[in-house]
């Protein structure tokens, strides 16, 4: 009698255990107890509010491991960027003496920054004033094509948000990094194609998101729900939001 059960193969079995050993890692570690400056351009403020709170995710919607592999490889690939950047004249400064990641804290620790590195000297050829911001981020093709052809501040507003809050916090402690243009690097993970492009600080940009979380934090602990960003369930930011379910099942 033919047997029709599926067998997992030796491929499925091993990635399985990979992928569990990941999301085991994940729970452990762990959660943030501060707003990061990375997320603070996300378009719902009732979704970082939800974020910054700790509230449990819609089912199904924590890290698979897969998602955890793809993040694992953007680290590398900026670690590449790193290198590549050095070999190519530039003198980029990713720790500080002490061997820690150069960042800022402000509101009591409750909103906080890393950054990827700044840019101390660059060869001359290059037009890059310093010292300047540099920030990484990593894609794929099809995201990779509309950074480059319409630029990081159109194409990714939530990027733009982050180095804007970078380069406002960072001025106490590296002197001039506000009045240079940052860089911003963009990797294609699908073809390795590199992309380039200042991005001019807009203290306006900083000035309201700093001011918006300030306002997550006051609502939070006030017990205040802030508004979604829609009135609709069907709003894009709303289909991909992990707490979609939570959030349309409260009122207002």
């Amino acid at each position: 009698m033919l047997d029709y059960n599926h067998r997992p193969g030796i491929a499925e079995r091993i990635n399985a255990a990979v992928d569990a050993a990941l999301e085991a890692e994940r729970a452990a570690t762990p959660p943030r107890d501060y707003l990061g400056a990375s997320r603070l351009g996300l378009a719902c403020e009732r979704a970082l509010q939800f974020e910054y709170a700790g509230a449990p995710k819609d089912e199904g919607q924590d890290f698979s491991g897969r998602s955890l592999r793809i993040f694992a490889i953007g680290h590398e690939l900026e670690d590449l960027a790193i290198r590549w950047l050095r070999a190519a004249g530039l003198d980029l400064v990713t720790q500080k003496r002490d061997g820690g990641q150069f960042g800022f804290s402000v509101a009591g620790g409750r909103i906080r920054g890393h950054v990827d590195g700044i840019v101390a000297e660059a060869p001359a050829a290059l037009g890059l004033r310093t010292p300047a911001l540099w920030e990484c981020k990593t894609m794929n093709a099809k995201n990779w094509r509309e950074t480059v052809a319409k630029g990081v501040t159109v194409s990714k507003p939530v990027y733009t948000a982050q180095i804007a809050l970078y380069q406002a916090y960072m001025e106490a402690t590296v002197p001039g990094i506000s009045a240079t243009p940052a860089l911003f690097t963009a990797i294609n993970k699908d073809t390795a194609e590199l992309h380039h492009e200042f991005v001019p600080f807009d203290a306006g940009l900083a000035q309201r998101m700093s001011d918006r979380g300030v306002r997550i934090l006051q609502a939070t602990d006030a017990g205040e729900l802030l508004p979604r960003v829609a009135t609709n369930r069907d709003f894009f930011e709303c289909r991909f939001c992990p707490w979609a379910a939570r959030c349309w099942g409260l009122p207002g």
